[in-house]
């Protein structure tokens, strides 16, 4: 039997609502190690038999022969927990955030690298429950897409962009976000120490949401004083790259989209002034823009960096018009569709047009700080579900019925 003051000595490292767990844990569980009969202080919780999870069986698709939409299938069921591997750890997860990507997955016809069945999401924030030593009993984030740190990619420092990335809902095997628990690589995990007054599920929308703009800004070289224009401005991404922009010291952030309430919020969060474009077509967008522009003394023809985070085709027709000399487009959403450009006016304007993927892990804990601070604003973007409403909630997004972006968290 462990003695009391072990556990007392381990309590120092661990958080109040921590402790009583690992007291638990370590009385009930004594581990053997290969070679004695040390207790294994890296496997101090319970690691269970089974990962509770809703699965993507199969995504919508098109019936090859009629065209017929076929609907899609997410089923709760149990998949195995894995051995973990030296470098990995097991995390349980607090909260999921449901992003654009899952639903691109289910309804868009993207496809995932692991094929289904799988679980989908990649926003998790949990606590570590078994692996690394130094790790365990830690609350982190886990990145959205964690490079091997290994390659020539990763060594010229765009890991963001690793060929051999793990991806949890995507590359990460069958394992995904949307789940009880997940065993993902130890290297690249953003610690919380604390957390100060947010709930540990509230955090997920970090490992995406909030990194991937973080990481465009660096991709656009914004620097204080700068122009900017976000297409998608108040969608789960876009709000934040206001925000962000804003953090690194944009003098002027126009915001695009459609959403009367949710442009008046944005006014409130990183936007100066807003276009609805809702009935209008590019060009009509662009004039909006340049009435701005003359009214607020701003330069209407130059200097621009413009974010596209729709993944829609208006969406992308609208960034590409407001493209013009010596500006920046940054591509941060993703689609299907393809879009039509004159590529020599890249010539003509000596503009840029850059994509962007992911955020580098070393970023996390930066992002993590300016959130903690509330530098940047999450709590008017996201809201708290139970994850048995997974259903409910791809359907209330697919439709664009959310005023918030949904984090879920475990009811299993």
């Amino acid at each position: 039997m462990l003695e009391e003051s072990s556990i007392l000595f381990v309590s120092r490292f661990l958080t109040c609502d921590r402790l009583d767990r690992v007291r638990a844990h370590f009385i009930r569980k004594q581990i053997k190690c290969s070679n004695s009969r040390a207790w294994a202080w890296g496997r101090m919780a319970d690691i269970p038999e089974k990962i509770q999870t809703w699965q993507m069986v199969q995504p919508w698709k098109k019936d090859p022969e009629t065209g017929k939409l076929i609907g899609g299938k997410l089923e709760k069921t149990e998949i195995p927990v894995p051995p973990l591997q030296p470098g990995e750890v097991l995390v349980e997860i607090a909260g999921c955030g449901v992003c654009h990507t899952d639903l691109g997955y289910f309804y868009g016809g993207v496809p995932t690298v692991t094929k289904p069945p799988l679980t989908l999401g990649h926003e998790i924030s949990g606590v570590v429950e078994a692996g690394e030593e130094k790790l365990v009993g830690k609350e982190v984030i886990i990145p959205a897409v964690m490079p091997c740190n290994k390659c020539p990619i990763c060594a010229a420092g765009r890991g963001n962009r690793c060929l051999a990335q793990k991806m949890p809902g995507n590359s990460l095997g069958i394992y995904g976000g949307f789940s009880s628990h997940i065993p993902v690589p130890a290297e690249d995990l953003c610690v919380v120490e604390n957390r100060c007054d947010f709930q540990l599920a509230e955090l997920a929308v970090i490992a995406d949401a909030v990194t991937t703009p973080y990481q465009a800004c660096v991709r656009a070289g914004l620097k204080q004083g700068d122009n900017v224009v976000v297409v998608g401005v108040t969608g789960g991404v876009g709000s934040y790259v206001a925000q962000m922009a804003k953090a690194f010291g944009a003098k002027t952030v126009i915001g695009i989209d459609l959403n009367p309430a949710k442009l008046e919020r944005a006014l409130k969060y990183g936007a100066d002034f807003v276009i609805n474009s809702t009935g209008k077509d590019a060009k009509a967008v662009r004039q909006e823009f340049r009435e701005i522009c003359k009214a607020h003394s701003l330069p209407s023809h130059y200097g621009w960096i413009i974010f596209e985070v729709t993944g829609v085709a208006p969406g992308q027709e609208i960034a590409l018009n407001l493209l013009s000399f010596v500006g920046k487009l940054i591509w941060v959403g993703f689609g299907m569709q393809k879009n039509e450009y004159c590529l020599s006016r890249l010539m003509a304007f000596d503009a840029e047009i850059v994509g962007t993927w992911g955020c580098l892990p070393k970023y996390y804990p930066k992002v993590l700080e300016l959130v903690l601070n509330k530098t940047i604003k999450i709590r008017p973007f996201t809201e708290l579900r139970p994850m048995s409403q997974i259903k409910e909630v791809f359907e209330e997004a697919h439709n664009r019925k959310l005023m918030k972006r949904v984090v879920l968290t475990l009811n299993f």
